[in-house]
């Protein structure tokens, strides 16, 4: 009997980007990239992009900015071929942010798009 090899691809569920923005890096379109990839591998799979953003500014600002953010990450997965209908897009702004503390280090890490698998 010869073994099968299983090819593992680590998708990370994040991208980050840079204060008051919504543009893409390329480490974002990078992690995007493979993102894509894997939503290819199985069509039934559905997702949601979450927005979110660092403690400061208005709440109302930050939910228009969180919503940017994960359109930015749907419009280019869609650009990479996933079909538009299986992703949905949430906005949190500030509302859940993943660290806690207001150094750079950690306003940074808050200001992001997470993927998550419905």
């Amino acid at each position: 009997e010869t073994e099968k090899e299983i090819e593992e691809i680590e998708v990370k569920d994040r991208v980050l980007f840079s204060y008051d923005s919504s543009e893409l890096t390329d480490e974002a379109k990078d992690i995007l990239d493979i993102q894509a990839e894997w939503l290819k591998s199985d069509e039934s799979l559905k997702i949601t992009v979450e927005g979110h953003c660092d403690e400061r500014g208005t709440r109302e600002y930050n939910i228009a900015l969180g919503e940017r953010r994960a359109n930015a990450s749907k419009s280019y997965l869609v650009s990479k071929g996933i079909f538009e209908d299986r992703i949905k897009i949430l906005s949190y702004g500030k509302e859940r942010p993943a660290f806690f503390g207001e150094t750079p280090e950690v306003s940074a890490k808050n200001r992001r798009a997470v993927t998550i698998v419905e």
